[in-house]
């Protein structure tokens, strides 16, 4: 398909509303008594102004269809600071892209479904927002393992015994419980730790 066939494609699908028609056209008529001169270029000048309305309208929505899903600039917490991120939703899977503490740009995917009454249905957006701002546990390079809930972080790195830690990390009135098996994953619940062998 040319270039030509896809400019086509796209903005044959886009009119002006009735009522940006009827605002044009009663543009170009008036109280006033005008040349026949004067009321063309009235016209034109009319029409070019609804066709330019139509045609940013459209390059917007050619923008959005080619995006994808739902994008928006949310706030979320990385390693325990506020960040800026774009995150963009579709069909219960998204992406974070944001600028780390060095300014480097750092893409994020993810997502996932829910279970309800047996039938399984993708993630909301908050859903999903909730999830990226859960805690999380990072293994560095020089040894240290840290854990961070929101704007709370804390090293863990001493506090394995026979390879489990257990962290209490709160955050204003959320409180998260997360049990750490050392470099096996993690689990978190506001109710109470888990215990390393029943989040498997």
């Amino acid at each position: 398909m040319t270039d030509k066939e896809i400019f086509r494609n796209t903005f044959d699908k886009l009119h002006a509303s009735p009522e940006i028609t009827t605002e044009v056209l009663n543009m170009t008529k008036g109280d006033n008594i005008v040349s026949i001169k004067k009321r063309g270029f009235a016209r034109k000048a009319a029409v070019m102004t609804a066709v330019l309305v139509l045609v940013a309208g459209s390059a917007f929505a050619a923008y959005a269809m080619d995006v994808g899903g739902v994008q928006r600039m949310v706030q979320v917490w990385i390693h325990g600071e506020q960040t800026d991120a774009t995150f963009t939703v579709e069909n219960g899977s998204y992406t974070l892209d944001y600028k780390d503490a060095e300014g480097n740009d750092v893409h994020h995917e993810g997502g996932g479904v829910a279970y309800e009454n047996g039938i399984e249905r993708p993630l909301t957006e908050e859903e999903l927002l909730e999830e990226i701002n859960m805690p999380d546990v990072q293994y560095y390079e020089d040894g240290t393992v840290w854990v961070y809930y929101k704007n709370q972080k804390m090293e863990i790195t001493d506090k394995f015994r026979d390879g489990v830690c257990f962290v209490k990390l709160e955050a204003g009135d959320d409180t998260q419980y997360i049990t750490v098996k050392y470099k096996d994953g993690f689990s978190s619940s506001p109710h109470g730790y888990i215990q390393p062998d029943e989040f498997y």
